[in-house]
């Protein structure tokens, strides 16, 4: 089975579009995270397993790789956790959503809690840029967002609230997109 998500990382003051692919198969349990990722990345593993077994879900116990795509570039930071675990839930099934056209950003605590996540900023302006129509961030980094009535931003304190508030109707809270101007301000 295969489950795939889009989040972003930063190079430098920039950011990149990541997609990250999970694949679930049948054989000895195995979780593995390929694709030039840093020590905090691969910490992910262990941090995406505890959210989703502490949110009532069941981690799959079998052969779970995720590929961080385009594998040439590295990727570091924590940003890769919300992904990760969406990823891990479309993948089992647990989880039964259209997630294109949604960017996943945050870091995941052991109890699916969302944190703040360093260079959301270049992130979130990257998303935009790119077409995204939704972009999942923690609540903590969307209140440093600007903040007016623009679509786009779903803000969640809880890694798993974004279905409700995300997929469906609009979300309850909005940002405008960062520019050159209000990252000049940070």
């Amino acid at each position: 089975m295969l489950g795939k998500v889009m989040t972003c990382a930063l190079v430098g003051l920039e950011g990149a579009i990541v997609e990250v692919e999970t694949d679930i198969q049948p054989g000895l349990p195995l979780f593995a995270v390929v694709g030039l990722p840093d020590a905090a990345v691969q910490e992910a593993r262990e941090r995406a397993r505890a959210a989703v077994r502490n949110s009532g879900f069941s981690f799959p116990y079998k052969r779970v790789v995720v590929s961080l795509v385009p594998a040439d570039l590295k990727k570091a930071g924590t940003a890769y956790d919300l992904s990760i675990a969406v990823g891990i839930l479309l993948a089992t099934e647990q989880l039964v959503a259209d997630v294109t056209g949604i960017v996943f950003l945050g870091e995941l605590s052991l109890d699916g809690t969302l944190r703040h996540t360093t260079g959301i900023l270049p992130m979130v302006a990257l998303a935009h840029q790119q077409g995204f129509e939704k972009i999942v961030v923690p609540e903590a980094d969307a209140k440093r967002l600007p903040s007016s009535r623009v679509p786009g931003y779903c803000p969640s304190l809880h890694w798993h609230n974004w279905p409700p508030t995300c997929a469906g109707k609009s979300p309850p809270l909005y940002a405008p997109p960062p520019t050159r101007k209000t990252l000049s301000r940070l």
